[in-house]
């Protein structure tokens, strides 16, 4: 489609507009033609695929902060309605948890949205939204359709007019609040208050940011502070005891969904208090009054910490939202979900469930009695009628709120005690497709309204995402964890007079291969070693790895000196064109005549431990790195290998670490060797990577090979 702006195309860009205020003039004229009670104006920029919200009616832009800017590629209405070229409808709550989870997580209050394009035939300009309260019938009216998609065609048409005529349209000011009627005049108002101070319980008057414009004399008293240092405050800010989120959640929940909405709070020291919230277009009416007996109230608070609030478990969800940002494999997920929601939604246990070949597959569970409990369902076939296939297949989440409601819609479940009672099947639906289902039981009885089932809904939105991304990250660990296995030996060739161990651990940091080798290769009486680093931590440099590798082999077979084997491994490196560089170190031993000669090619030097427990850092001749000049050379340095004296070559993942000098990681090499004496290759091996730093924390790839000349030459 034709989205590019042309000469004076409109733009979101500059502070509020000073000229005539044409979106605001369309957008009031929207909302109040289809009884919607919010709305807001976007403008395509013209120099990004961006919309920016040029002007918000009926509702404090900080709500709809998130979304001030939009690509047009997020997964959010306005932006699938500009994609799209067409009108994109959400029913309610549970169709935004379902369909747009990031709006849900931040916005989870029962409200109706529509969506529309502002396009002529030739461009676009922009998008518009409204909402209306949560009471609206689920299907948009045709009366409500044909006058939207009217007024944005005449608003696209304005601004197509604007774009010939260079006339700029930008941000204009917000419209909040229409004037009052009902009250004639000065007198009428006086006399308005004088009512209101004689009521029994509190009034106060929120405006559309919550900020007090009016507290009568029973309100002050019962909020425990003067009349005037409460006008103009928000109550959360200046009435210390109401500063929890929970009560602003109230006040958002109200203007969002134009629904009553109420809340009790402890006055200190002891004295609860009743709030009711009324909504309107422009601004709440807030009710004070006291509440319940303390006891009856005590009792309330009991029964509400068994089932934690919406607000608690949203704070969880945002919290697991950050969370999962963090987590790479699919146990990492289904950790996090244990850990930051089952405790907010008062879940006793949880299952994550994939499938692969038309079956069902576990993923990962956490809370369970007995494992056989959950994995009697690991490879059911999707076409078998159970909670967990069916949310799978149909991405329709399931809520059971007992035993005999889910044994009345599943009878033939295959049945397992397993002291459950309730359950939540979440679909977990990612790029339009389902990749699991979230299973969260619980050990009572358990009531699902509806807010809590759009909550959960949403947090399975974003644990999709975040799934998704660990089956890739786990799909592609196991390949190059495939990979890396067959490219490096198995296990090491016996070799005359010399014993042999290796060690090779990948990077922890990111799910890439590395390109760190070592092998060695039996030639008759004499035994050839060679350890290297590809650079790189990918597919590309693994398989360079194991060209190099095979080169070495190969080269060594026919009988190459290492100075000969180190230019030919340069020169097939250079030839294969890969634009990477290796390190590497490649010796001949001779254990009968206790020698060992080496060629080393930028690779960090070996270490010699003698028998009498001295070590030293070989000072090997040697060339450039592999991979940079055909014509290089390599030199050769031959080291006594007496008996019992042994060769530790390393990469240098074992010594670069952050914040650590490689020459001291080098001493501190060399002392461990000193001390621990005599031992098995194997155990030194091991001792070696517990003592490195640098393995430990694995930034790099390490890999570890070591020789000692035996004394049965």
């Amino acid at each position: 489609m034709s989205d590019g702006p042309g000469p004076g195309r409109a733009s979101a860009a500059g502070g509020a507009s000073a000229r005539q205020p044409m979106l605001s003039l369309a957008l009031v004229s929207m909302v109040e033609e289809v009884g919607a009670h919010s709305g807001a104006v976007y403008l395509l920029r013209p120099d990004e695929p961006v919309l920016e919200m040029a002007v918000m009616a009926g509702m404090p832009r900080a709500f709809a902060a998130p979304w001030e800017r939009v690509g047009l590629n997020a997964p959010i209405p306005v932006a699938d309605a500009v994609r799209r070229r067409q009108l994109v409808w959400v029913g309610g709550e549970e169709e935004m948890a379902l369909r747009y989870p990031r709006i849900s997580v931040v916005l989870p209050y029962p409200f109706a949205l529509a969506a529309m394009p502002v396009a002529t035939g030739h461009a676009v300009y922009g998008a518009v939204f409204v909402t209306w309260p949560g009471a609206h019938p689920p299907e948009l009216s045709d009366h409500e359709r044909d006058h939207l998609t009217a007024a944005c065609d005449r608003l696209a048409l304005r601004l197509e007019r604007a774009a010939e005529e260079n006339r700029p349209v930008g941000r204009e000011a917000d419209v909040l609040a229409s004037p009052v009627s009902g009250v004639a005049d000065t007198l009428g108002s006086i006399e308005a208050a004088r009512m209101v101070s004689r009521l029994p319980y509190g009034l106060v008057s929120l405006d559309l940011h919550g900020r007090i414009g009016f507290v009568n004399a029973a309100a002050a008293e019962l909020l425990g502070r003067p009349a005037g240092e409460l006008l103009g405050t928000l109550p959360w800010v200046s009435v210390p005891w109401l500063n929890d989120p929970m009560y602003e959640d109230r006040y958002r929940a109200a203007l969002i969904s134009q629904q009553v909405t109420s809340f009790v709070a402890l006055r200190p020291p002891g004295e609860w208090l009743s709030f009711r919230l009324y909504p309107s277009t422009t601004g709440l009416s807030l009710r004070v009054s006291l509440a319940r007996p303390v006891a009856e109230m005590t009792r309330g608070a009991a029964q509400s910490d068994s089932n934690p609030s919406r607000l608690v478990t949203i704070s969880q969800v945002l919290s697991l939202a950050s969370a999962l940002t963090e987590a790479v494999g699919v146990q990492d997920v289904v950790q996090l979900v244990w850990e930051e929601v089952a405790p907010a939604v008062g879940s006793q246990a949880l299952a994550v469930l994939g499938s692969q070949a038309g079956r069902l597959h576990v993923l990962g569970h956490r809370g369970y009695p007995a494992p056989h409990v959950v994995e009697r369902f690991d490879g059911l076939p999707l076409t078998e009628r159970t909670p967990g296939t069916q949310a799978l297949s149909t991405g329709v989440p399931a809520f059971f709120e007992s035993r005999g409601q889910l044994e009345r819609l599943y009878p033939n479940r295959r049945e397992t005690p397993d002291g459950f009672t309730a359950w939540a099947y979440l679909p977990l639906i990612a790029s339009g497709r389902p990749v699991g289902t979230c299973v969260l039981a619980y050990a009572e009885p358990h009531a699902f309204p509806a807010d809590e089932r759009a909550v959960l809904t949403s947090l399975g939105g974003l644990i999709a995402q975040a799934l998704e991304r660990a089956l890739l990250y786990d799909a592609k660990h196991r390949l190059a964890h495939g990979l890396q296995q067959v490219l490096l030996p198995h296990s090491l060739v016996p070799l005359p007079g010399v014993e042999t161990a290796a060690r090779y651990l990948p990077a922890t940091h990111g799910m890439e291969i590395g390109g760190d080798f070592y092998d060695v290769v039996p030639t008759g009486p004499l035994a050839a070693a060679v350890i290297g680093d590809v650079q790189g931590h990918n597919v590309t440099a693994a398989g360079l790895m194991g060209q190099i590798r095979t080169g070495v082999r190969a080269y060594t077979t026919v009988g190459q000196a290492p100075h000969e084997v180190m230019s030919s491994t340069n020169r097939l490196l250079i030839d294969l064109g890969a634009e990477l560089f290796a390190s590497c170190l490649y010796l001949r031993l001779d254990p009968a005549r206790g020698r060992a000669v080496m060629a080393r090619a930028g690779h960090p030097p070996p270490l010699l431990r003698r028998p009498d427990g001295r070590v030293r850092v070989l000072d090997l001749a040697g060339g450039p790195l592999l991979g940079i000049d055909a014509s290089a050379v390599y030199p050769t340095t031959e080291v006594s290998l007496t008996p019992g004296s042994a060769l530790v070559l390393y990469t240098d993942g074992l010594v670069e670490s952050p914040g650590i000098d490689i020459e001291d990681a080098l001493v501190d090499l060399c002392g461990l060797l000193s001390e621990i004496g005599d031992q098995p290759l194997e155990s030194l091996a091991d001792d070696i990577l517990r003592h490195s730093a640098a393995a430990r924390e694995r930034l790099d790839d390490v890999a570890v090979l070591l020789l000692r000349a035996r004394g049965d030459r």
